[in-house]
């Protein structure tokens, strides 16, 4: 089956970007240099099409106590127009996927999963919607998703919507309009800058990136593909799901223990209150040349035997420094711990440090 295309796509051409197969669909990698879009996220602003992630909305009275039995942490407890990170795990405990929940309305609530396990996470909250009175709606389809993220963000946004945007509490999300098309705006993002996230019919995609790029280029906007948008998150310390996140990891084992609420039944509840941690998740700057990339084997040094691997790894455009996430056991998790990292058959040694590797100013 060929990839699906977002709505942006010929505009995505036009402004010659390379594209790549993520999630089942055919996303820009790049419109020219990696680090110099990430660079204008963290100096400027960026523009992303988003229009890949999954959009299910849940509705009814019982909208809010389906959501909070079936993810580990109470979505019902949300306030109206503010959203929350959560988890849909296993009854192992195990992570189906990671996904942020919108409270847009009484009894109606938008549920955003990664592109590539939409149809896992529309299908098992479906099975866990049932006992409620609540229904299910997937919009993936019917929906663009942009995001401008960066320290001009707010300001950017400000000529083209009669709301406020630097009003906006992080975290929380208004119905306004944009360039007089109706939107659910969000300051949400994954770059580990401020920003916002902006929900709108698929058909008004193409005129609200134009839109956007044409108030934004003066400040500083440049578009930005997946390839600026995984080194800012790295760098952010935000998990991807298929590298850091899978069936066979924790919440507390990813570092993501905080979203967890033991108080309330949910499904993998049992299995998280007693699990202890098999590995642990960790930052890593190495200390000599190389880059650590997905997969490469993490040792004590001088020593063969892996005790870990690399889920991602990346020269830091904003720190000049290899950064790396990496699973090792919890023992050797501590700040300061020196492991190494195989690079090529050469053992690089390499330094456990707090995550994130950058925090933007004033955080």
């Amino acid at each position: 089956m060929s990839p699906r295309r977002t709505p942006l796509h010929q505009v995505h051409a036009a402004a010659g970007a390379r594209f790549v197969e993520f999630g089942g669909w055919e996303m820009p990698l790049r419109y020219g240099s990696i680090i110099e879009e990430h660079r204008a996220v963290r100096q400027a602003a960026g523009l992303f099409d988003l229009s890949h992630m999954g959009e299910l909305w849940v509705r009814g009275p019982g909208a809010g106590e389906a959501l909070s039995a079936a993810l580990v942490n109470e979505p019902a407890r949300l306030p109206l127009g503010r959203a929350g990170y959560s988890l849909l795990c296993a009854p192992d405990g195990g992570i189906i996927d990671d996904l942020i929940v919108y409270h847009v309305r009484a009894g109606s609530f938008l549920v955003v999963p990664n592109a590539a396990n939409r149809e896992i996470v529309r299908d098992e909250l479906e099975r866990r919607c049932r006992p409620f009175e609540a229904d299910l709606s997937d919009e993936t389809l019917s929906t663009s998703l942009l995001a401008v993220q960066g320290p001009a963000a707010a300001t950017i946004l400000a000529g083209l919507t009669e709301l406020e945007p630097g009003r906006l509490r992080n975290y929380a999300a208004a119905e306004t309009s944009l360039a007089g098309r109706p939107v659910l705006l969000a300051r949400t993002g994954y770059t580990g800058e401020d920003g916002f996230e902006l929900f709108a019919r698929w058909q008004d995609g193409p005129a609200m990136w134009s839109a956007l790029v044409g108030v934004g280029a003066p400040a500083g906007l440049v578009p930005c593909g997946l390839g600026a948008r995984d080194t800012l998150r790295l760098e952010a310390g935000m998990p991807l799901y298929g590298q850091e996140l899978d069936r066979g990891t924790t919440p507390f084992e990813a570092g993501l223990g905080w979203a967890v609420q033991l108080d309330h039944a949910f499904v993998g509840r049992d299995a998280l209150a007693t699990a202890e941690p098999r590995k642990q998740l960790v930052g890593l700057v190495l200390r000599d040349r190389g880059i650590a990339r997905h997969g490469y084997p993490v040792t004590l040094p001088h020593e063969a035997e892996p005790i870990g691997e690399v889920t991602s790894g990346s020269q830091s455009p904003t720190l000049g420094q290899a950064i790396a996430m990496a699973y090792v056991p919890p023992i050797h998790a501590t700040a300061g711990t020196m492991l190494a990292v195989v690079v090529r058959e050469a053992a690089v040694p390499a330094e456990v440090v707090p995550l994130p590797f950058y925090r933007r100013p004033g955080r």
